[in-house]
């Protein structure tokens, strides 16, 4: 019955009546800390320069005792005054920065990621590989950093994705900030992990401008509480993917409703094991005519691909080119 409340009619109206939903969202599933209470003190270092473009490691202070790092990637020849579109791309679990860059074939990191970070920085665009707290083998007292993290956070109404997305605001703060970005035109692509704050985090922050989904898209409540699905979260350790009241205010079409009319990708391998194509299917049909019933179908497309649980980089960076004007 939530959302009998709302009725898609034009775009401009769908944006205005999404903003309590996304308060919602932000609030009671999700959890919110407030984002820019300090000042970020931003730090940067030269850490790779290549004839057609540069990296700087960036560390912004986002929060007392917490802070959020990164890659920059930096195309070279931006003429003076030229401002860029930015895609921040996002590592999935227990992934860093580094992962998204490698063309070494015979990591795990080019597996997943094929170095669509590089990629992306080769086309002319601005790249941000941002940090994202999740799994890894990270421990404190023998119990896994996050995992430790997320209790915490879950005992004060909050969870790991509130501190993602307090950084996250100030990463958009600081591009701002760059006399070569264009503000307006920053998206946001995410692998796994990265795929689900690709989902969560432009649903909240509606400044970025267009969102791709890769190798997560589910019927999300379904792939939380079967136990007729190998891959279901009941029986992996990704302990810090439970949110508050998820199966009855927001599966993936909501989140990806809270996203509209922005444009909206969808990037799934046939055979990656996450979920399954008719899952997902169903879900994004979703999506699909919800963007139907504004009379944008244009703005949002799935992908399809033969191929597992990796980046394959070909209708997404179409829709990003066309949707960033680039």
């Amino acid at each position: 019955f939530l959302w009998n409340k709302v009725k898609p009619t034009t775009p401009e109206a769908w944006r205005e009546a999404m903003r309590p939903y996304r308060e919602q969202f932000w609030n009671e599933a999700i959890g919110r800390f407030a984002a820019g209470s300090i000042p970020p003190n931003p730090r940067s270092r030269l850490i790779y320069d290549q004839p057609h473009w540069s990296v700087h490691e960036v560390v912004l202070d986002v929060l007392p005792d917490v802070y959020a790092w990164g890659y920059f990637f930096l195309p070279k020849g931006i003429k003076p005054g030229e401002k860029r579109p930015v895609v921040v791309v996002q590592h999935g679990g227990g992934g860093v920065p580094a992962d998204v860059m490698t063309e070494d074939k015979n990591s795990s990191g080019y597996r997943y990621y094929k170095a669509f970070a590089l990629r992306l920085v080769e086309r002319g665009f601005i790249v941000f590989a941002p940090h994202m707290l999740n799994g890894g083998q990270d421990r404190v007292y023998g119990q896994p950093r996050t995992l430790l993290l997320q209790r915490k956070a879950n005992s004060i109404g909050r969870t790991i994705t509130s501190i993602t997305i307090a950084q996250e605001v100030v990463i958009l703060d600081w591009l701002a900030t760059r006399p070569t970005v264009d503000p307006g035109r920053i998206a946001f692509y995410g692998l796994s992990y990265g795929g689900k704050a690709a989902m969560r985090i432009p649903a909240i922050l509606d400044r970025i401008a267009l969102s791709i989904c890769s190798a997560d898209f589910n019927e999300w409540i379904w792939k939380n509480v079967t136990t007729d699905f190998k891959s279901s979260m009941i029986y992996t350790s990704n302990y810090d993917v439970m949110e508050f009241n998820l199966g009855s205010t927001f599966s993936y079409a909501e989140m990806a409703a809270l996203i509209a009319p922005r444009p909206f990708m969808v990037e799934r391998g046939h055979y990656d094991t996450v979920g399954l194509d008719e899952w997902v299917a169903f879900e994004y049909a979703k999506v699909n005519r919800l963007y139907g019933k504004l009379r944008i179908p244009q703005v949002t497309e799935i992908e399809y691909f033969v191929g597992p649980h990796s980046i394959h980089g070909v209708g997404t960076f179409k829709f990003l080119h066309r949707h960033l004007n680039w």
